[in-house]
């Protein structure tokens, strides 16, 4: 498949953004539960500036969906379908997560006692959104690479990863207590979502193509080799079902992103969280945020483009 940039960049914002506000329910719950010594209680601002960027996140993720639309006056009518499209379902689901993460801010701004319960149905808004999206390519089962449990797995974990890395790094800045704590459910969560990320690659790599070269032309010769796609001029099918890149330029691609959105950010989320100097922490964690982020990006690259679309198979001279 040819990858868009505009859902590259909307899943991986929106995910951070989720994966954020469930980082910051969490360290409120342990609060109210006493689990955080009295010197460690963050300050309100931890809270209002995670809600504040949760919400930019996420409406970033929204602004750069409408690059992906023909006609974005028309993306309104997304939402119809809501009973059989996940699609529109996500469509409902992240303006939903977006007010409650906004809400969340403001009850911490105001000081409201009804935070936590505003926090928990924005987890339960983000859970939902995460469902939604990772179950827009799941559900197709005629393309075997997203056809799978683990779709929905690493949307959720690389989701949570990065947010609690950016949960992490906020907390350098306004709750240096909270750190090492952080510090170690970020890194579980980045290991966690490699590891699920390198279970899928060795997964898809022994996949063989249900779809043949034959079932593809309806010509049932035993050996067919196809010299031509047919025309000459460009198709639509041509501009959106292929890459382009060689199989080498994958292979890189594919390195890339597990170096830099697993291995350096651990590295680094591990150094912020045990070096005493705050500066260095905040300094470290913010490089690990940016490192990260710019490894889920190829990573979400690479998702679409190594599913491969069974009418490649026709249009096969043009890869």
């Amino acid at each position: 498949m040819k990858p868009a940039f505009s859902v590259v960049f909307l899943t991986t914002l929106s995910g951070a953004g989720q994966g954020l506000l469930i980082a910051l329910f969490g360290v409120e719950l342990a609060v109210r539960l006493g689990l955080v010594t009295a010197g460690a209680v963050p300050p309100q601002m931890f809270f209002v500036l995670g809600a504040a960027l949760s919400v930019v996140l996420g409406g970033l993720g929204l602004l750069a969906s409408f690059f992906h639309l023909g006609h974005p006056e028309r993306a309104w009518r997304a939402i119809a379908m809501w009973r059989t499209s996940w699609l529109s379902r996500e469509c409902l689901a992240l303006p939903v997560f977006l007010g409650c993460a906004f809400a969340y801010g403001v009850a911490h701004w105001l000081g409201s006692s009804w935070s936590l319960g505003i926090g928990a149905l924005g987890v339960l808004a983000s859970l939902v959104l995460f469902v939604c999206t990772s179950m827009i390519y799941a559900c197709l089962r005629f393309l075997q690479e997203w056809a799978t449990p683990l779709t929905m797995v690493n949307f959720v974990l690389l989701g949570c990863a990065s947010g609690f890395t950016i949960a992490t790094a906020c907390a350098a800045w306004f709750a240096p207590g909270l750190v090492a704590g952080l510090a170690v459910w970020a890194g579980a969560l980045t290991l966690a979502g490699g590891a699920s990320r390198v279970a899928s690659l060795l997964r898809n790599a022994r996949l063989r193509p249900k779809s043949t070269v034959q079932s593809a032309t309806g010509i049932k010769a035993a050996k067919l080799e196809q010299k031509s796609r047919g025309f000459t001029a460009g198709a639509f099918n041509l501009r959106e079902f292929f890459h382009g890149k060689t199989p080498q330029a994958l292979r890189r691609i594919k390195w890339t992103f597990l170096v830099a959105a697993f291995a350096v950010p651990v590295v680094l989320i591990a150094l912020g969280g045990s070096v005493a100097s705050l500066a260095a922490s905040f300094w470290l964690l913010c490089a690990a945020c940016t490192v990260q982020y710019a490894g889920l990006v190829a990573e979400r690259w690479f998702f679409f483009a190594e599913a491969r679309h069974p009418q490649n198979l026709y249009y096969g001279q043009a890869a």
